[in-house]
């Protein structure tokens, strides 16, 4: 029943296991930039539409994504237009630039903070062969070793990273497991769930590697649809991209296993050194899964546009610890596949430390919401 009339996005329990939450819209005025994504605000929120024209006056920026001009397209200092149901082609190509940017080339000290403590970035995950070659598997659980790391309470529901201080396997106290389990150990904290001593988790395995492995990532920007309305973008079903990775033994066995976020940049293609390989970019003009570049003949927006509104988007971010917004609504909700238009959103907010923060992160809104 949860998403029955399309109103509420099955993307908020894909990515966290809960039902959708958001603030209130007089939060909008905290932003320091605010993305209407697909969402009307003047027409469908007319009465708290205030809120944003009146940030607009303490000089936050708007940013305006729809299909037609809209409404809501005039109050954006800029204007981006994909076509209907390729938001999630733009959104991939964003989250490239801010992986690029602001975690890898020049990072910034605060989502670099932020992602080792409060996301899945850490974490790792097995790798397994599947037809001749090696794939992402499930998460690496403490159940998974000998006397499952001495977690006595549902260790196959606590994850593990590695502690970047001791170089150990370490079990970070409040995962799913913890809130299932172990009253007062509900809040994800950075610390090791045995000790309760302050750990760094290791982001990725890059300089600490036993190994580097060809990982495959599905594609499917290629297939061809019956509507000539969609266009592709042809590339190889499946992409195979270097990722460093370290060998365990999980329980008598020899497992690889790699660090979410190695993972992630991967999938978005984004060359590293020390990697190689194939099918990932240089340069932001290259036609590889997902550049600016890329998206731009699925989309039909600019390149050029893309890498702006990433770089603004996350510049904002990374000044104000969080405050940049993406008001979102149940028209991307209303379109097929809508699940992963949400989750290139979810994942810039993530990248960029939005999530939880006041004036920042994701704002979905529905009928009474």
């Amino acid at each position: 029943f949860y998403d029955w009339y399309c109103d509420l996005p099955p993307a908020s329990p894909q990515t966290w296991g809960e039902q959708t939450d958001v603030p209130e819209s007089a939060d909008w005025y905290n932003s320091g930039f605010i993305m209407m994504w697909g969402s009307n605000v003047p027409q469908t929120r007319t009465p708290d539409a205030h809120f944003m024209t009146e940030a607009r006056y303490k000089g936050t920026q708007v940013v305006t994504v729809t299909p037609d001009y809209s409404e809501a397209s005039k109050f954006g200092d800029i204007w981006l237009n994909p076509r209907q149901g390729t938001d999630a082609a733009m959104g991939m190509a964003m989250g490239h630039v801010i992986l690029k940017e602001f975690h890898i080339d020049n990072p910034s000290e605060y989502f670099d903070d932020y992602c080792r403590a409060y996301t899945d970035m850490p974490f790792l995950v097995k790798l397994e062969e599947r037809d001749g070659r090696f794939v992402p598997g499930r998460m690496v659980r403490a159940s998974d070793f000998a006397k499952n790391l001495g977690e006595k309470n549902n260790p196959e529901w606590k994850t593990v990273c590695f502690d970047e201080e001791t170089g150990d396997i370490t079990v970070p106290t409040g995962s799913i497991g913890f809130r299932w389990g172990e009253e007062g150990k509900w809040n994800i904290v950075p610390t090791d769930s045995k000790t309760g001593e302050n750990i760094r988790p290791r982001k990725t395995l890059l300089g600490d590697h036993d190994d580097i492995l060809k990982v495959g990532f599905p594609y499917f920007g290629g297939e061809n649809h019956e509507h000539d309305y969609f266009q592709t973008n042809d590339h190889e079903d499946v992409l195979d991209r270097n990722i460093p990775i370290k060998y365990l033994d999980l329980n008598g066995e020899k497992v690889a296993v790699a660090c979410v976020f190695d993972l992630l940049c991967a999938n978005y293609g984004i060359a590293r050194e020390g990697l190689g390989g194939e099918n990932v970019a240089e340069s932001y003009k290259d036609n590889i899964p997902y550049t600016p570049k890329w998206q731009e003949n699925i989309t039909g927006v600019n390149a050029d546009k893309v890498i702006q509104v990433a770089r603004a988007f996350a510049q904002n971010a990374h000044v104000t610890k969080g405050k940049s917004m993406i008001i979102i609504g149940a028209a991307m909700n209303h379109w097929y596949h809508m699940d992963m238009n949400y989750r290139a959103c979810i994942n810039m907010l993530v990248f960029c430390g939005c999530i939880g923060q006041s004036g920042g992160g994701w704002s979905h809104y529905v009928g009474q919401e």
